[in-house]
């Protein structure tokens, strides 16, 4: 016993330590050393304290427009979002129905999640490339004689973002609709809602917790997605491949002082994401209270 604790309390505690810092420590070392000064270098002692970095950074410093790689993978991560909710809300609503052939659906849905990364990304582009050579030989005049391709943010790279949002989403929703009472709904209908109705006003307030979440993923994982993007994005890139060139281009703190940006903005979603749900919980949990309390009063 040491303080009274027993030994093996400290020695716990010190390995949970050393797993903190090797699990943050880098990302840590990281966010300070981008605040250096203009002297400052990649390695600690840090040489002053400024936001010169960043001021460079969104400078340009002529070798990628940060901005307007910001900019897309903003976009595109919004696009995302909306589609992996949509999507997976609906999906999660049709699966509730056996239907035949949903097992095998199923499976295929989740399948991309198994598939490493860079051959559904290969995989993608050889079918945009195909579609290509097809319009370009098979195609009316008017289409194949300035066609060059479709590939690009928002078809191709897209596509390849959703391969790895949506069995995320997917997922969620069954493990919600999988433990949801339907006598809600069947109270609903008593009650002589429709069925947009019962889905608006009872199901969806129920799952919206939910559906915040899978908001999130299909977010953050968008936003730093790197391996689906490298072949089907096409000639553009988003923030994270600008931040992957950099590391092979650069040797200046503005990589760091990038990598601090990119990380902020998912601190800001996951942030925002946790306050919509902690206000959904408390809005179902006051609504109700006041359904119980009505029928009282």
């Amino acid at each position: 016993m040491v303080w009274g604790r027993p030994v093996a309390f400290y020695a716990l505690a010190a390995f949970f330590a050393a797993y903190v810092l090797f699990l943050y420590g880098p990302m840590i070392a990281i966010f300070v050393l981008s605040f250096q000064g203009p002297q400052g270098g990649l390695t600690f002692p840090m040489n002053g304290v400024s936001l010169f970095w960043f001021e460079k950074l969104f400078a340009g410093g002529g070798i990628v427009n940060i901005g307007a790689a910001f900019r897309r993978s903003l976009l595109l991560g919004a696009v995302v979002m909306i589609l992996t909710v949509v999507i997976s809300v609906c999906s999660g609503l049709a699966f509730r129905k056996r239907f035949r052939g949903s097992a095998a659906l199923f499976y295929v849905a989740v399948a991309s999640l198994i598939v490493p990364s860079i051959i559904t990304s290969l995989g993608i582009a050889l079918e945009f490339r195909i579609l290509d050579d097809g319009i370009k030989k098979f195609g009316p005049d008017w289409l194949a004689a300035d066609h060059t391709t479709w590939m690009g943010l928002f078809t191709s790279g897209l596509g390849a973002h959703l391969t790895w949002t949506l069995p995320f989403g997917l997922l969620i929703m069954f493990a919600i609709f999988n433990r949801f009472n339907p006598s809600y709904e069947e109270a609903a209908r008593d009650q002589g809602a429709t069925a947009w109705q019962g889905f608006r006003y009872v199901v969806l307030p129920l799952i919206l917790p939910s559906v915040v979440g899978i908001g999130l993923f299909g977010f953050t994982l968008s936003w730093d997605e790197i391996a689906r993007s490298s072949q089907a994005i096409g000639e553009v890139n988003t923030l994270p491949l600008e931040l992957q060139g950099l590391t092979t281009t650069v040797t200046r703190p503005d990589v760091y002082a990038l990598g601090t940006l990119t990380s902020a903005v998912s601190f800001v979603v996951i942030l925002a994401a946790l306050a919509g749900i902690r206000l959904l919980q408390r809005r179902t949990s006051r609504s109700a209270r006041d359904a119980v309390a009505g029928p009282a009063r």
